[in-house]
């Protein structure tokens, strides 16, 4: 066993994630967040999109370095992760998901509207063995994941309308830890899965009023 993985070794099966290849669709707050830890767990293989390019409210609310201004996010996250482990793998998509563009077989939902998650899950519902979407909005985030057929039936009821959706104000909206705590929760579910352990289809979190509630499908 490489000492790099020695400590989760019981936790992260490592023929599991070596059999994985993880695609991370928006690497925003949550997206940039979940890409460094898949990378710090070992996935061996990484794919990752975004048209987007850093901006200076990306420094707060995102964990991008001052160096990255301007850059393309992807970019940006690929640099990082590749510091973390050169030996990873890692495939940048400089532009939107499209339906046609290949992706792994774990799939990482971490993009803003509701309209593009539709877009996603209709696009890969039957193509990918583990789905993960994380959402956040302030000190309020959402894990839904669907990852066998009771969740999978479960998932598209979370596809609200875009009327539906909550909108507060621009000035609170993200926060770097919340969106760091998603993508922890994000890829504890991951585990689970390549442990072959039951996987919860939504976790809901209020940090402000410090709850947590499981949904089952």
């Amino acid at each position: 066993m490489d000492d790099r993985f020695s400590r989760q070794a019981d936790i992260v099966p490592r023929q599991r994630i070596l059999d994985s290849k993880a695609t991370v669709i928006g690497v925003g707050a949550i997206g940039r967040q979940v890409a460094l830890q898949l990378t710090a767990i070992g996935v061996p293989h990484l794919q990752i999109f975004d048209f987007d390019f850093v901006e200076i409210s990306n420094l707060a609310t995102q964990g991008f370095l001052a160096k990255d201004l301007h850059k393309p996010k992807v970019e940006a996250v690929a640099e990082f992760c590749r510091q973390m482990n050169p030996e990873l793998v890692i495939e940048v998509v400089l532009d939107r998901f499209k339906r046609s563009t290949p992706v792994g077989n774990c799939v990482f939902v971490c993009v803003d509207l509701i309209e593009t998650r539709k877009i996603i899950w209709d696009a890969l519902k039957d193509k990918v063995s583990f789905l993960c979407d994380g959402r956040m909005s302030a000190e309020v985030l959402r894990v839904i994941t669907a990852c066998d057929e009771k969740s999978r039936k479960y998932y598209p009821q979370t596809l609200f309308t875009a009327e539906q959706a909550y909108a507060g104000p621009c000035t609170a909206k993200t926060t770097i830890y919340c969106a760091n705590i998603a993508a922890g929760f994000m890829l504890a579910q991951f585990t689970k899965y390549l442990r072959l352990m039951p996987v919860e289809p939504d976790i809901q979190i209020n940090l402000l009023a410090s709850e947590l509630n499981v949904g089952s499908c």
